[in-house]
């Protein structure tokens, strides 16, 4: 990334300003606008999000939101109660209280004497959700938001569950927000009072994967937060930003199709990153885009912002499997709306062992019966990339071998998808309760095979998420498996695989108990492909986008260095096998306000060959704040396991002050499985 140090505007920054809200409780924000703003108000804009703008998330603030200020824009970025230097509690994600919130600093915004009474709000996860939820609340100053990596349905969509399926990233997002509550704020802002709530955080925010654990359906809590339950609420106009590697592409092209006001889609082959950070690679000039959505909407500048096609996506080109990528290759290819009519579906059925070209015949028929080894999925990678490599899938072949397998004949010609491809699937099942994975795969001559995209369904939820019903074993049931959208071209000489699996472990907790699967081949049994039309002269042209640029990020240096791993482990003599991720960012120091910030992850999935009852998952954080004499640090551990009827919770948390112990927390709860 290309460091701006010209900007239009030079920039002042007001370190900590106090919010007060509605109920006496003060929030802290970080705010950066043009140094003449006080005599020529500007527009202003929002992040709000939980990460803590003191430290977490210094370094990236520091790269984007000091450059929007220098063309023009206050920038705020503020911590929402309970986290960074805010006062309060934060309980839960997305609560009705956090909106409300919301709302009161954007009206605070838009009264300040700098600002001219418009605002934005943009974000990334957290603060992209809100953004979209805030915008469905319609506040009168909210003139466009942008959204990266996010969602319109927080059930189906999200980190927590997936087709109906309970994902693993939900115990692994929880512990993450657990250990991050624990946080205290900064005594150099707060002064004497840090200490008091610090421990109301300790005592008040609760363990949040409790929560979410009793929520297996799509019931009134998902539904709260859930945009896509009134798209029409949102009448500001919207930019949807997310990656293939993300775990959100999918919301990019439902708000295309469903927003009825000016909207923009970008897809890159991004993890969970902003375009101008993004890996893998490449990154593009994303604040430059912003720059001209931010001129068009809060400024009413005459620009071109608006010409370009509604959705501009990365082409991935074929690529060995690799869990990590510095760079994707591919194109930029653009659609001028969404449904797009370039986009042809194309049906071919899945034969005994194939996928069937056009105007074959399934053959005879066969029954395809499997049971999938709980092992099958260890090469899965995270539902969601954060780019901490190697969390990205591996090669399929392993996991292939507890799958049935549909492979195409080596391709004639290449072929583009873009979109979200769907397996129809004709089946039965020996359980009340079952799951299924299938994936496609590009499969090299050599026999690699990549994953492309993916999808998950609780086959007792084929009929909607918020009434599942029990299977009725030996039942013949039709069920469509809607896959992750994706953008990704096949060349001539590979092959197409459809892989299905009844296990995903550990990417998705397994079934209450083993499956058998029966697959029935033909015309109900098929692969729908979202094939684009290329080489015709109506084609969109991308333009360019900008090198990577911004603003310097604050100064650190690293006090002890970060450790990354991602092991598998298999006991053959005990049969016990487990996945074990460390994500260590060591100590850093940020310089300006010398402070010293330790953070650790340590995550266990583990299971003893195909027994069900011990899938367990651990996580262990560390998180520690030191300056001078000063020091505090907390350790959080979750503990989840399962039997066939129910979840088993144990979560504890010691915090420490200047190495004592000054708090202990435990959390125990036994919540019963309702056809999860």
């Amino acid at each position: 990334m290309r460091t701006v140090s010209e900007l239009p505007n030079d920039v002042r920054e007001d370190v900590c300003v106090l919010i007060p809200l509605s109920d006496g409780v003060r929030l802290a924000a970080r705010v950066w606008r043009p140094v003449g703003s006080d005599g020529r108000p500007v527009p202003a804009i929002l992040e709000f999000i939980p990460y803590r703008r003191r430290d977490l998330t210094a370094q990236r603030d520091s790269v984007h939101h000091p450059y929007l200020a220098g063309h023009g824009y206050a920038c705020a970025r503020v911590d929402l109660r309970g986290s960074g230097d805010s006062e309060g509690v934060l309980t839960d994600e997305y609560l009705e209280r956090e909106l409300q919130d919301a709302e009161e600093v954007l009206a605070w915004l838009a009264d300040q004497p700098w600002c001219d009474g418009r605002t934005g709000m943009m974000g990334i996860s957290w603060g992209g959700f809100n953004a979209l939820q805030v915008a469905a609340r319609r506040p009168g100053s909210l003139r466009a938001i942008v959204t990266a990596c996010s969602t319109d349905d927080r059930y189906s969509d999200d980190v927590h569950y997936m087709g109906g399926c309970l994902l693993v990233d939900n115990l692994s997002w929880a512990s993450t927000m657990f250990a991050y509550n624990s946080c205290p704020p900064d005594p150099a802002l707060v002064g004497e009072r840090w200490r008091e709530m610090w421990h109301d955080r300790l005592d008040g925010s609760g363990l949040w994967l409790d929560t979410w654990l009793r929520h297996q359906h799509r019931d009134g809590y998902w539904k709260h937060g859930s945009v896509a339950e009134d798209l029409d609420a949102v009448q500001v106009p919207v930019l949807a930003v997310s990656g293939w590697a993300d775990g959100y592409s999918n919301a990019v092209f439902r708000l295309l199709a469903g927003l009825r006001v000016p909207r923009l889609g970008l897809l890159g082959p991004w993890s969970h990153k902003y375009p101008h950070l993004g890996q893998p690679g490449p990154a593009v000039g994303f604040l430059q885009e912003l720059v001209r959505w931010w001129d068009r909407w809060l400024k009413d500048a005459d620009n071109d912002v608006m010409d370009a096609p509604a959705l501009r996506a990365w082409m991935q080109e074929s690529e060995r499997p690799s869990t990590s990528y510095e760079e994707r290759p591919g194109r930029w290819v653009g659609e001028r709306a969404w449904p797009s009519p370039r986009i042809v579906p194309v049906s071919r059925a899945l034969g005994h062992g194939r996928v069937l070209g056009e105007g074959e015949e399934p053959g005879d028929g066969a029954v395809l019966t499997l049971s999938s080894p709980l092992s099958t999925g260890q090469h899965a990678g995270k539902w969601c990339s954060y780019n901490a490599p190697p969390d990205l899938p591996h090669d399929q072949r392993e996991d292939d071998g507890g799958s049935i397998v549909f492979d195409s004949v080596p391709l004639r010609e290449r072929i583009e998808i873009l979109g979200s491809p769907v397996v129809d699937l004709e089946l039965s099942v020996d359980r009340p309760d079952a799951m299924v994975a299938v994936r496609l795969c590009d499969v090299t001559p050599d026999g690699e095979a990549t994953r492309v995209t993916y999808g998950l369904l609780n086959l007792t939820h084929a009929d909607g998420h918020e009434t599942p019903r029990g299977l009725v074993p030996g039942r013949v049931y039709r069920v469509s498996v809607a896959l992750n959208g994706v953008a990704q071209a096949f060349p001539p000489g590979h092959r197409i695989r459809v892989s299905v699996s009844t296990s995903y472990w550990p990417l998705a907790w397994p079934s209450p108990e083993p499956v058998r699967l029966a697959v029935y081949p033909g015309a109900n049994t098929r692969l729908l492909l979202p094939v684009r039309m290329t080489g015709a002269a109506d084609e969109p042209v991308v333009a360019p986008f900008g090198e990577p640029e911004g603003t310097a990020p604050v100064p650190t240096s690293q006090i002890s260095p970060p450790e990354h791993r991602w092991d598998l482990a298999h006991d053959l003599v005990r049969y016990r096998a487990s996945l074990n991720v460390v994500k260590d960012l060591g100590t850093v120091r940020f310089d300006d306000i010398d402070l010293e910030v330790t953070r650790r992850a340590e995550e266990t999935y583990s299971w003893v060959g195909d027994d069900y009852d011990t899938v367990r998952g651990e996580t262990v954080w560390t998180m520690g704040f030191a300056r001078g004499d000063w020091s505090a640090r907390t350790r959080t551990r979750t503990v989840l396991t399962s039997t066939a009827t129910d979840f088993h919770v144990h979560a504890t948390l010691d915090a420490y002050e200047d190495d004592e112990r000054v708090a202990t927390r435990i959390f125990s709860s036994v919540i019963p499985r309702d056809h999860v």
